[in-house]
């Protein structure tokens, strides 16, 4: 077998592997988040979450099958190694940057939501009351 070809299928095994566990990760223990975010509606914070996951993994695959290809042919082990290096390295950046702007997005979203329930008054306002006359 090709040296490219094993390059090839171990980018990939090695890819899919972290591109699910990320998912898998960020899916648990973004739920809690979620929910504070949607102010406790577990069911649209389920919803939401599940959209997230698919959405990862159709940007993370689609990355992966894209850099997939390359130019050179591997010759040797070191080749191997220096290739799924850079690819790996590629993926792994991309990864962390879905997840960070998942998280900046959902941050804008929280936070504007604290701001909405801060103007809010905990209790409607019972009535008038008349200034005190200083004597």
């Amino acid at each position: 077998m090709d040296r490219t070809v094993i390059a090839y299928v171990i980018y990939l095994v090695v890819s899919i592997g972290l591109t699910v566990w990320v998912a898998r990760t960020l899916s648990r223990n973004g739920r809690v988040f979620l929910s504070d975010v949607l102010h406790g509606d577990e069911k649209l914070a389920d919803a939401v979450n599940h959209l997230l996951v698919v959405g990862f993994y159709l940007v993370n695959f689609g990355f992966v099958a894209l850099y997939l290809s390359d130019d050179d042919t591997v010759t040797d082990t070191r080749g191997v190694f220096e290739a799924l290096s850079a690819k790996l390295g590629v993926v792994l950046l991309v990864l962390g940057v879905m997840h960070l702007a998942n998280v900046y997005v959902l941050n804008r979203i929280r936070r504007r939501g604290m701001t909405q329930r801060e103007q809010n008054p905990p209790v409607p306002p019972q009535g008038w009351t008349a200034p005190a006359v200083q004597a």
